[in-house]
């Protein structure tokens, strides 16, 4: 099949070299000049996935991978169309369609008859049949499940794993209709790995309502190890202890505690799912309670060394966990905003990022080869080095907060420094 992937972000191209590495004639659509070039020159525009990175030149050089930004290339011959571009949330609160607006109209135009299209970004429910499918309809002459075919199934990955987690997690699907649905079903059962189980739902809403469901169960859930590790806090009681205990209980799922929770998905996906449902009111409390684990960090630091006026303070790690490039909604900002409002002055370091991001990022850059004296360090994404580092080799170092409960509380203390989890 003649597959156009529109949206060749870190998802996007892994799903593009899957398809293709299945024998399907996949077209990359992305109105980036950088990245279409990139690939079609066999380089891959992101590297957080070896698999990826090691399978796009040759799939480049046998012809079975390419991109374009002109729409009539991309969507003209094509017999599938999966859709992964951002949805996010205006600084208000309400939904930002723009970009997927913008490529649903375009695909509209180009399509042809008997055409699948696929929806895989997050969307909140009814989306899909609402907004989407129309603008498809419409921009396109087609008639819904007759010649055109729409359905939602959403990506259920994580950054810099993609391919893995497209072979050991089912795959939703969901239609607007019957034939929609099968279509879709077909087309994963032969673009996905054999033994891939494919989960068809009975509706595109029922679809797009478990990927919610899934990802604001997590948020839930955090929140709640939140409150928990706030309460044992003021008890001198160690969550961690109380959490693997109470886990040992198979009814017991509790997630872990940290300074507060980032990445594309959860603190944005809870919000598609209540927006509008006043009936709704744990996830929006849950955004609550995590979007205030920074600030009461730093006044448990405050409490530990006392006035944060011209304190240097470091936060170790910009993106938004451990060992990935991405720091779309890091805890590290509400962390500078926090040390901020207390008058310190904040540091940054993550070794996925250079000193002008940093910067740019409202950080003053810390050089690992020329330290700069810090009083107070908050581990925020516990990449590996982190978990490796030498703590003397932090000048000055009195108080490490520990953002991800990550490390050994008794080596901290053998280095001479105080240590604070949350809620350890």
């Amino acid at each position: 099949m003649r597959v156009a992937v529109v949206g060749l972000g870190h998802i996007g191209l892994a799903l593009a070299v899957q398809y293709a590495s299945r024998g399907h004639a996949v077209i990359g659509y992305d109105i980036d000049v950088s990245i279409v070039e990139a690939l079609n020159s066999g380089r891959p525009p992101h590297d957080d996935e070896p698999e990826v990175v090691a399978q796009v030149p040759q799939l480049v050089a046998a012809g079975g991978l390419s991109a374009t930004v002109d729409p009539a290339d991309a969507f003209g011959d094509a017999d599938v169309v999966v859709v992964i571009v951002p949805v996010s949330l205006f600084p208000e609160g309400a939904v930002d369609f723009t970009a997927i607006d913008a490529a649903t109209d375009e695909i509209g135009r180009f399509i042809g008859p008997g055409t699948l299209v696929a929806f895989e970004t997050t969307l909140p429910v009814g989306t899909t049949r609402e907004r989407l499918a129309p603008v498809l309809a419409r921009n396109s002459g087609l008639t819904l499940e007759r010649d055109l075919f729409v359905a939602f199934s959403p990506e259920r990955v994580l950054v810099g794993r993609v391919l893995l987690d497209l072979r050991r997690y089912p795959k939703v699907v969901g239609g607007i209709g019957p034939e929609s649905r099968d279509r879709a079903e077909r087309f994963y059962t032969g673009a996905l790995d054999e033994g891939t189980e494919i989960r068809a739902l009975s509706s595109a809403e029922a679809a797009e309502m478990t990927k919610l469901a899934e990802t604001t169960y997590r948020d839930v859930n955090i929140a709640l190890a939140n409150e928990y590790a706030r309460y044992a806090a003021k008890r001198g009681i160690d969550i961690g202890e109380v959490i693997d205990a109470a886990n040992s209980q198979p009814y017991s799922h509790i997630h872990q505690p940290g300074v507060g929770v980032g990445g594309h998905c959860i603190p944005v996906y809870p919000r598609l799912l209540a927006n509008g449902e006043p009936d709704l009111r744990l996830p929006p409390l849950a955004r609550e309670v995590n979007d205030g684990m920074a600030a009461w960090a730093v006044d448990r630091i405050a409490e530990h060394v006392g006035s944060l006026r011209d304190v240097p303070v470091l936060v170790l790690g910009i993106a938004y966990r451990g060992d990935v490039r991405e720091d779309a909604f890091s805890s590290a900002f509400a962390l500078r905003d926090a040390l901020r409002a207390a008058g310190a002055r904040v540091f940054g370091h993550d070794p996925y990022y250079d000193a002008a991001h940093l910067a740019a990022r409202g950080f003053e850059p810390w050089d690992v080869a020329q330290p700069s004296p810090v009083r107070v360090a908050i581990l925020q994404a516990a990449h590996g080095e982190y978990l490796r580092l030498d703590l003397t080799t932090l000048p000055g170092l009195e108080l490490l907060v520990d953002g991800r409960n990550a490390l050994d509380p008794e080596k901290v203390s053998a280095a001479g420094i105080s240590y604070l989890g949350i809620g350890r």
